[in-house]
C-alpha cells in the first residue's frame, strides 16, 4: 500500500479567514481558545503574537490585532472540502477523527496504489492533486509512506512544496526515527514527563521495555507506534459523501456589498466543485442563501427586510467550472439590490449530471464551439434575464415582415427551434435558405416611401438602379392584413444593395401603389 498524508497546519486561521474581506488577508490575524492564542498568522507572528499568549498580552503587542474565535465545526466543514477534493483521485480517502488530546492536527490521508497507474505515477498524481486543492486556498503539507499513521506522522515534517517520500518500510523507519515524540496524540499529553526523562524522538523510545512504557504512558502510545511502523494492522475507514451539498460561511464582517458577497461565494463554490467532482459530477443548478442582518427598528411604512434572500442559478448545461460558476452568481448579484447587509452564505445543491466532464480538445471543433455560445447565452440570461435574450424562428408566412418571429432561446439548445420546424416541415425551411441568398440579413421596422422620378424610384434624391425583379409577393388575405407587392433588388450609387418594392393594389391598410423601401442587404 501507498499511503498519502496531507497535513493543513493553518487550517483553522485560514477558514476563519475566508470570511473576512478580502483586504484583511495581510492584516495580523490571530484565534482564540479559552482566552488564549492558538494560532496567528504571519504578520502578527511578525508583532510578537504567537500561540500560548493571553489575549491580553497579545493585543499589548498589536493593538491592530483582529481576533477570531476557534471554532471546530468551521474547521471541520473546510477539512471535509479538502478529504472531497481528494475522492476525485481514489475511493480510500480517511478522515481523522477528532484528537482527543487537543493537538488540533488536520489530516487526511489517501490510499493511492491502485491509482498510481491511472494517473501515470506518484509524481503527477501529486500534481493533480496539488491543483484540485488549490482552490481551497489552504496551505498544504505533504507526505507518503506504506502505512497510513507513518504518512500521518512525516505529513507534519514535511516541508511547503516539498513532499516527504518513503518508500518502503525501511525508509520509513529511518525518517520515523527522528520523529518528535508529541507528533502522536499520546506523546502530546505526556511530553513533559518523556521530556524529563529524555525521550524526545522515537528512536528514544522504541527501544524502551514495552510493559513498562505501558504501565508508565498507557498502551495508547505503544499502539500509535506501532501502526506508524506498520508492525501492526490500522484498518481505516473511509469518508462518505453526502447526497447533497450545504455549506456555509459565516462572514466576520458584514457584506454591504456585491463583491464582499462573491468573495465569501467564492470559497463556497470551490467547496461544490469538489464535492461534485468525488463523484464525477457536474453542476446544473445551485442556490445561494445570504442571511441578511436584522433590523431592530422599522420605520413607519417600510415593508419588513427578509431574513435571507436567494438566489437561484441554473445552468443550460452542467459545469464543474468554478470560475464559470462564479461569473453567472456574479451577472445575477450584480442586478440584485441586497435588502439588508449579508452576515452569512450558505451554498446548497442537489442537482447534479453525473458522468465524467467532456475531454479537453485540441482544436476547435463544432462542439466545441457550441459550448462556447451555451457559456455566452448563459451569461446574457444571467445578466439580463431569460425573457430578454432572444432568437429568430423561421414562421410559414410569405410577408417578410412575418416570416420569423421571436421566443427566449433555450441555452441548453440555441438550434432546437430551427430543428423544430424542420420536424414540422421540413421543405419550408429548405424554401427558406433558398430564398434568404436573394433576401437581405436587415429589415426596416416599416417600409418606408419612396420617390419618384419618371416612375423610377430614389433614395437620398439619387437614382436606383434596379438589378433584378419583379419577385411578386401576394399574401395574408386570410387574416385582414393583405399585401399586394412586386419586389426588387436595386444598386445605390455608392454600390449598396437594397431591398424595395413597389405596390400593385390600393389597400385599405398598409403601404399604397408607389415604391418603397423594405431592407438593406449587409
Amino acid at each position: 500500500m501507498l499511503w498519502i498524508g496531507l497535513h493543513l497546519p493553518r487550517l483553522s486561521l485560514e477558514s476563519f479567514a475566508a470570511g473576512l474581506p478580502p483586504q484583511a488577508a495581510n492584516e495580523p490575524l490571530a484565534l482564540l481558545d479559552n482566552h488564549l492564542i492558538v494560532s496567528a498568522n504571519a504578520p502578527a507572528q511578525a508583532l510578537g503574537v504567537k500561540p500560548g499568549l493571553k489575549r491580553a498580552t497579545a493585543l499589548a503587542l498589536a493593538p491592530q490585532l483582529r481576533l477570531g474565535q476557534a471554532d471546530a465545526l468551521r474547521d471541520a466543514q473546510a477539512l471535509s472540502s479538502v478529504a472531497h477534493a481528494a475522492l476525485a483521485f481514489t475511493p480510500m480517502v480517511v478522515q481523522p477523527p477528532a484528537d482527543p488530546y487537543g493537538q488540533n492536527r488536520h489530516h487526511v490521508l489517501l490510499e493511492v496504489q491502485a491509482s498510481l497507474r491511472y494517473f501515470a505515477g506518484r509524481e503527477r498524481l501529486l500534481q493533480r492533486l496539488g491543483e484540485a486543492l488549490a482552490p481551497l486556498g489552504h496551505r498544504v503539507r505533504v507526505a507518503s509512506a506504506p502505512t497510513a499513521q507513518g504518512a500521518a506522522v512525516l505529513a507534519c515534517l514535511a516541508k511547503a512544496r516539498q513532499p516527504l517520500h518513503c518508500a518502503d518500510l525501511p525508509a520509513l523507519h529511518e525518517a520515523l526515527a527522528q520523529a518528535p515524540v508529541w507528533l502522536l496524540g499520546p506523546g502530546r499529553e505526556h511530553w513533559d514527563a518523556l521530556q524529563g526523562m529524555g525521550l524526545r524522538t522515537l528512536s528514544d523510545l522504541r527501544p524502551l521495555p514495552r510493559a513498562g512504557l505501558a504501565r508508565r504512558f498507557g498502551p495508547e502510545l505503544l499502539d500509535e507506534i506501532d501502526r506508524a511502523f506498520g508492525d501492526k494492522p490500522d484498518p481505516r475507514v473511509p469518508v462518505s459523501l453526502p447526497p447533497l451539498f450545504d455549506s456555509r460561511l459565516e462572514l466576520f464582517a458584514r457584506a454591504d456589498t456585491t463583491e464582499q458577497v462573491l468573495h465569501g461565494a467564492a470559497v463556497l463554490l470551490a467547496r461544490l466543485v469538489a464535492w461534485a467532482s468525488a463523484q464525477h459530477a457536474r453542476v446544473r443548478s445551485f442556490r445561494l442563501l445570504m442571511q441578511h442582518e436584522p433590523r431592530h427598528r422599522q420605520r413607519d411604512g417600510e415593508e419588513p427586510v427578509p431574513d435571507h434572500s436567494t438566489l437561484e442559478i441554473a445552468l443550460a448545461e452542467p459545469s464543474c467550472d468554478a470560475a464559470h460558476l462564479l461569473v453567472l452568481l456574479t451577472e445575477r448579484l450584480a442586478q440584485v439590490q441586497l435588502a439588508a447587509p449579508s452576515l452569512e452564505l450558505r451554498l446548497h445543491c442537489g442537482d447534479i449530471a453525473r458522468g465524467a466532464a467532456p475531454n479537453g480538445e485540441l482544436f476547435p471543433s463544432a462542439k466545441s464551439e457550441r459550448e462556447g455560445l451555451t457559456r455566452l447565452i448563459e451569461r446574457l440570461q444571467a445578466r439580463l434575464g431569460r425573457e430578454q435574450v432572444q432568437r429568430l424562428v423561421l414562421t410559414e408566412d410569405h410577408r417578410p415582415e412575418r416570416s420569423c418571429t421571436t421566443q427566449p432561446v433555450d441555452a441548453a439548445n440555441p438550434q432546437a427551434a430551427v430543428r423544430r420546424s424542420a420536424t414540422l416541415d421540413p421543405d419550408a425551411v429548405s424554401r427558406a435558405v433558398a430564398i434568404s441568398a436573394v433576401r437581405p440579413a436587415w429589415l426596416l421596422p416599416h417600409p418606408q416611401a419612396l420617390h419618384e422620378r419618371q416612375h423610377l424610384p430614389l433614395l437620398d434624391g439619387a437614382p436606383l438602379l434596379i438589378l433584378s425583379g419583379p419577385e411578386r409577393i401576394e399574401s395574408g388575405w386570410w387574416d385582414g392584413d393583405p399585401i399586394a407587392r412586386d419586389y426588387f433588388i436595386a444598386q445605390q450609387s455608392d454600390g449598396a444593395l437594397v431591398w424595395i418594392f413597389r405596390g400593385r393594389l390600393p389597400l385599405a391598410d398598409g403601404p399604397g401603389p408607389g415604391w418603397y423601401l423594405q431592407g438593406r442587404f449587409g
